[in-house]
């Protein structure tokens, strides 16, 4: 089983991104699912139904979400309806949309979950209490699990990763938009990075056009954040191999496709 994860997709310049390299990774890499965390999607926070749709057009099979999930306010009238597009699971009871799916390819079955940190993020349910009850659960039916664990503190995201150890197949980062080099198997079988990095702007500030954040560094005044559309571009990604007899990861390795690192097919 291999599963190509692509990193947080910022507004246009980040779909610009996944349209164009999309089909060429899944030539080259042939994953048999395709994961992309789309909660800035949609001009740098949420995502719409349109670009929902696009991304599954362009070869998508499973949207996650993050803490821009509840943005764009039309999200409330269809992820209920979305069956591919998970938000994070430890959202309080009663919201709107589910925390995680599953797949079935060539009759091998993936869960796919979803949660978010609480470290300097807004205070909701602890994610792990919660993703032992979703491992529970989808350990019900399939031995192959993806978490996709959406947090600020690098400290939070190692925590998860030490805590599933073993008991899940992959646990990627995002949230940071900044990608890492710790891609890693942890010793008793589960991928791991801590960011999978962004998609979107090269030359911005974490997808920001940088004229605008290092003014509010200078000044201390609030500014409007926008994708910078004008400069180079990025696509940033992970792509693990994953047993599928006992569930446990075999390779995870990171994908950075920018001017400085061309994509070769």
């Amino acid at each position: 089983m291999k599963i190509l994860f692509i990193g947080d997709v910022f507004g246009s310049p980040g779909r610009d991104m996944v349209q164009e390299y999309l089909p060429k990774l899944k030539e080259k890499y042939r994953p048999n699912v395709v994961i992309i965390n789309g909660e800035n999607a949609a001009s740098g926070k949420g995502i719409t139904e349109k670009i929902y749709k696009q991304f599954m057009e362009w070869g998508a099979h499973i949207i996650t979400m993050g803490n821009h999930t509840w943005d764009k306010k039309d999200i409330f009238e269809f992820i209920d309806d979305a069956k591919n597009l998970i938000r994070p699971a430890n959202f309080p009871q009663g919201t709107p949309g589910k925390g995680i799916t599953y797949l079935n390819m060539n009759g091998k079955e993936i869960a796919i979950l979803n949660l978010q940190g609480r470290t300097f993020l807004p205070a909701i349910d602890d994610p792990f209490r919660k993703v032992d009850e979703l491992i529970e659960q989808a350990k019900k039916r399939t031995n192959i699990i993806f978490l996709d664990f959406h947090a600020e503190a690098t400290s939070e995201k190692q925590a998860m990763g030490w805590y599933v150890d073993g008991r899940v197949s992959a646990v990627v980062g995002t949230h940071t938009h900044t990608q890492t080099a710790d891609n890693r198997i942890l010793p008793s079988g589960t991928a791991y990075i801590t960011d999978v990095g962004m998609t979107g702007p090269y030359d911005g500030i974490l997808g920001v056009e940088k004229d605008v954040v290092i003014k509010r560094f200078l000044t201390s005044l609030p500014v409007r954040f926008e994708p910078d559309t004008t400069g180079r571009n990025q696509l940033n990604g992970v792509l693990i191999d994953i047993s599928d007899e006992d569930g446990k990861a075999n390779k995870i390795e990171r994908i950075m496709i920018n001017e400085d690192n061309p994509f070769f097919s």
